[in-house]
């Protein structure tokens, strides 16, 4: 199945069949503000455990993030996050940015005897932001690759439809995405360091 989402105005009664899909434990594609994820609701470890059989890799060693509406309620699954680090996501979210901070026993169980961290991103996408806000909790976020050698995302809603709809229960067509993933802000340690640099400039504060 594949729903048309906008990004400036949201038909409400379709972004409800797409949370409702999440609900039900279901694996949607959507678009962000950088190229098209695969997700589903994190409380939900069989729907985790088909996004992992999607990407080829063990739950345990992937490296998924979390897609939050805001900053609000980070803090729910990280440990306490130091003034410095809050205020730099606080000047980049929404933005095309991933940081990686220290996990706290909420994250989901499938993850928790391995995880020691955890990849937040705040999309400046409302088509993902609304789906998570209406969710009521995190969305498990990967990127959508294409597997060609020469093209490492694809862009095109429809042609990503066409490899993965029989995969997936649901593409979110938001678009044309982007070709360039995010920028990895590792904020484990002392200092932020960005560990790949992606789409954004991101803005000391």
């Amino acid at each position: 199945m594949i729903i048309r989402l906008y990004d400036e105005n949201t038909n409400l009664k379709d972004l409800l069949k797409v949370v409702e899909i999440l609900r039900d434990g279901g694996v949607i594609i959507y678009p962000t503000d950088t190229i098209y994820g695969i997700g589903c609701d994190i409380t939900k470890p069989k729907a985790v455990e088909r996004v992992a059989r999607i990407k080829n890799v063990k739950p345990e060693k992937a490296d998924f993030s979390f897609i939050f509406y805001d900053l609000s309620n980070i803090s729910d699954y990280c440990k306490p996050i130091p003034n410095s680090i809050f205020k730099l996501m606080k000047k980049n979210l929404p933005g095309p940015f991933t940081f990686i901070l220290n996990a706290n026993s909420n994250i989901p169980k499938l993850f928790r005897s391995t995880k020691k961290s955890i990849g937040i991103r705040v999309p400046q996408n409302n088509i993902i932001r609304e789906i998570v806000r209406e969710l009521g909790n995190p969305i498990l976020s990967t990127s959508v690759r294409d597997g060609d050698s020469l093209v490492e995302y694809t862009t095109d809603p429809e042609l990503i439809h066409e490899k993965y709809g029989e995969l997936v229960d649901l593409v979110v067509d938001g678009g044309f995405g982007g070709n360039i993933p995010s920028t990895v802000i590792d904020c484990i340690g002392n200092d932020p360091i960005i560990t790949r640099l992606g789409k954004g400039d991101l803005i000391d504060y």
